[in-house]
């Protein structure tokens, strides 16, 4: 049942996925340009040059931040991440304790680790 409930949550964030696709384009371009406006604005030296790329880096900040359907498709991706990480997580877990063997000197030296605690 618990398989059941995780694939029907994955189809709905895929389809959201998917339909969301132009919003996330939109968004992956807005911060593209808040990324360029703030990486100029640190390597301009006059004044004016950082007035314009702080304009630039505003401009990108509040594109992306009017893009609400990009960050519902975000949290969208996650969600299907977090879906496909918990599909197979009880079948891959992993031991890291070391196998036991019948060597007399290994079980030697955990006796005396035993009894020194």
């Amino acid at each position: 049942m618990k398989k059941f409930g995780l694939f029907i949550i994955g189809i709905t964030a895929a389809i959201t996925i998917l339909c969301s696709l132009g919003a996330l384009a939109g968004l992956a371009i807005s911060a593209a340009i808040l990324y360029v406006g703030i990486h100029f604005y640190l390597k301009s030296t006059s004044t004016f040059s950082k007035v314009v790329w702080a304009l630039v880096a505003i401009a990108g900040l509040l594109t992306a931040t009017a893009n609400i359907p990009g960050f519902i498709g975000l949290t969208a991706i996650v969600v299907l991440w977090y879906i496909l990480r918990k599909w197979d997580g009880s079948n891959n877990q992993q031991s890291f304790a070391a196998p036991k063997s019948d060597d007399p000197f290994t079980n030697f030296e955990n006796q005396w680790k035993e009894l020194t605690k």
